[in-house]
């Protein structure tokens, strides 16, 4: 029997047009995801530093516990110098703990601008006063392959009286395990202050992550500080009442 080319057409046609009809990964969804595969429902994470600078390098050592997106505490451990000094952040509330001066300094927003102990991450950079996804529109403006992985472009613009850092954020995720794995942040005239960079991908805690990433800053040639997460725990058995002013002197 002689079948109708047109007939044949229709299947694939009605295919495409689902294909087509599949609602896309929006920006946000990326975000959602890359979060959840870095940080989860909760973590505990060993972490070194290195601050490269054209004469000298330093090393420290640092844990961090997170309890969502709200709740995060960090506590240097090495070098000696600075053991004991503990960061805390509650909702957008953040606090210092200096055990030299056995103070706790509670940190206004002026001060998540400026430098983390001494490295090219941003006090906003390690305790995330601002938040990805509450803070900021976002929008898919490109794909890039990054490390050979392809990955969505995604553009952050503030919203209206955000209490952010930045003037905008560039953040490459990768499309298939949502790494995120490269970020360039700008100041309020469009100008970029620095660059995230993931330099290795492996395996931490059951999960494939960036183990290792550099901040490089776009107007100090030959600095650079790199960031190695040593061990993950994705289940550490955390509460809110460990995240507590208190409990920054006693770790």
């Amino acid at each position: 029997m002689n079948v109708n080319p047109a007939f044949r057409l229709v299947p694939l046609l009605l295919l495409l047009a689902q294909v087509l009809t599949l609602p896309a990964q929006t920006a946000r969804e990326y975000l959602e995801r890359a979060e959840e595969a870095m940080r989860g429902s909760e973590l505990r994470a060993e972490m070194t530093m290195t601050i490269v600078r054209p004469t000298w390098e330093r090393e420290m050592s640092l844990t961090s516990w997170a309890l969502g997106a709200d709740r995060a505490m960090m506590v240097i451990t090495a070098p000696a110098r600075d053991a004991g000094t503990v960061f805390l952040k509650r909702d957008r509330e953040v606090w210092n703990w200096v055990p030299q001066l056995e103070r706790v300094i509670k940190m206004p927003p002026s001060m998540m601008a400026q430098s983390w102990m001494g490295t090219d991450f941003s006090n906003d950079d390690l305790v995330r006063e601002s938040s990805v996804l509450r803070d900021y529109t976002h929008a898919i403006v490109g794909e890039e392959d990054v490390m050979g992985r392809p990955c969505a472009v995604i553009e952050l613009t503030p919203l209206p009286d955000a209490p952010v850092v930045w003037g905008k954020v560039r953040m490459w995720v990768d499309r298939t395990d949502f790494l995120q794995l490269k970020v360039e942040s700008y100041d309020e005239f469009g100008d970029l202050v620095q660059t995230l960079e993931t330099l290795e991908i492996g395996e931490l805690g059951g999960r494939t992550l960036p183990v290792a990433v550099q901040v490089v800053p776009a107007d100090e040639p030959g600095h650079r500080t790199e960031m190695r997460y040593d061990a993950l725990d994705f289940s550490p058995d955390l509460d809110e009442g460990f995240f507590t002013v208190s409990q920054m002197q006693d770790l």
